[in-house]
């Protein structure tokens, strides 16, 4: 795959080229995998204890293998949480562990959940959080409110859980709360905790783009060599004006969002004053992009688009929970305005 063009260090090229070798061999990688064989726990912890260091590029880079290899939505949630955790508490006990992978974090924000629970007078948290990514195997969970960061155990005398399988075969949870102010740990409040969790949530944002990139770029790569294999009437089916065409439109839509993509990651990445605009503008432009690749993928591979027999079926699936995790069309594009302004 092309990948994405990102300004890369020394240190982040053989990242790259560790997790490209590693999935050549491995198609399916399990958190074990990731945690002991690449490291990837740690990537975005610091290397005082025992991480990678890495910021928003490391983690996009890594994201966009992942994504074909369906593995990446717990590691998202593990990368963002510990990334926070470490932000407010950097000599957390909690850290050398969640480094190694021997423990597990997920994050709980409004990028990686469809509902928040409420937290009350800053450490009391009522409710359910739904569909939280990553949360079906976390040991802890870091709640990112607006005025409020919480540590929770995920144990089951404090939080009620219930896994969910979802369509793209990630696994998901409702979790929910009765906690007093002793049941968490209050990591930050008021203004500081308001600035990062904005920033936790693009972060969030900007791994599922890297994530959909890489799925969209092997979804047409795949279509790409039906299109030179499958013969019709005795002619490559390439060869075939219409689809040809419907190949480029979904190469140009891969470019654009591709393009967008690496500008919020690198807005993310260095923290600047435009990055929320960009962040929106790459969410809406890779929304489109999973529409038009899945279905002209889907198209040119005619009724086995969507059976288990191919990979692209899990792909599209998993293109598509991405683009309905964003949230909705209009909040984006009105975020866009609002930040343009």
């Amino acid at each position: 795959m092309a990948g994405l063009d990102l300004p890369l260090d020394a240190e982040q090229q053989l990242l790259l080229d560790s997790v490209q070798r590693f999935l050549a061999d491995n198609m399916r990688p399990s958190w074990r995998d990731l945690s002991e064989s690449l490291g990837l726990a740690g990537i975005a912890l610091p290397e005082a204890v025992g991480g990678f260091g890495g910021g928003a590029i490391d983690i996009a880079l890594v994201m966009a293998e992942l994504g074909p290899a369906l593995a990446g939505a717990d590691w998202l949630s593990h990368a963002a949480a510990t990334w926070l955790l470490a932000c407010v508490a950097p000599d957390h006990p909690a850290l050398p562990e969640l480094a190694t992978g021997s423990r597990r974090a997920a994050i709980i924000c409004a990028a990686s959940t469809a509902a928040m629970p409420a937290v009350e007078e800053g450490r009391t948290v009522r409710g359910t959080a739904t569909l939280v990514a990553g949360a079906a195997e976390a040991d802890l969970l870091v709640l990112a409110d607006d005025g409020a960061l919480l540590l929770i155990a995920a144990t089951p005398d404090k939080v009620e859980q219930r896994h969910r399988i979802m369509h793209d075969g990630s696994v998901s949870a409702d979790l929910g709360f009765t906690l007093k102010p002793d049941d968490t740990e209050l990591l930050a409040t008021g203004n500081d905790a308001r600035a990062l969790v904005e920033f936790v949530s693009d972060l969030v944002l900007v791994g599922r783009c890297a994530e959909a990139v890489g799925l969209i770029q092997r979804m047409i790569a795949d279509s790409i060599d039906y299109l030179a294999q499958r013969k019709q009437f005795g002619a490559p089916l390439g060869t075939f004006q219409a689809l040809r065409h419907r190949a480029a439109d979904m190469q140009l839509a891969a470019m654009k969002a591709a393009a967008l993509v690496e500008v919020a990651i690198v807005a993310t990445d260095q923290d600047r004053s435009d990055r929320a605009q960009a962040v929106s503008a790459a969410c809406v432009e890779v929304a489109d992009a999973v529409r038009i690749v899945g279905e002209g993928a889907v198209q040119i591979h005619g009724a086995m688009g969507l059976t288990e027999e191919l990979r692209l079926g899990g792909h599209f699936k998993r293109a598509l929970a991405i683009a309905a995790a964003f949230g909705p069309r209009a909040g984006h594009l009105a975020r866009f305005a609002e930040t343009a302004a």
